[in-house]
């Protein structure tokens, strides 16, 4: 069945952003930040923290760091949390 205003196509994506692109967990919006901005800015497929850390050989709690510390600096695809 055609799709003349690309509704099933943008279907798919919006899902595809929204778990691991390795083991299908549904993403945090941090997780889908740091995989931006450790692996590519410009990345459309995302990673979870567990599978980040796996990739990195760090432990999760290090990653957790890294968030908190690009937060504080600043980085705007890590926007301030909700107090």
């Amino acid at each position: 069945m055609a799709d003349p205003f690309g509704i099933m196509e943008k279907q798919q994506a919006d899902r595809s952003l929204s778990v691991c692109c390795q083991c299908s967990k549904k993403l945090l919006p941090d997780e889908i930040a740091l995989t931006r901005k450790l692996i590519n800015r410009g990345a459309s497929r995302f990673f979870c923290l567990s599978c980040l850390a796996r990739h990195f050989e760090l432990p999760e709690s290090a990653l957790e760091e890294k968030i908190r510390q690009f937060r504080a600096m600043g980085c705007t695809l890590f926007p301030p949390e909700d107090s």
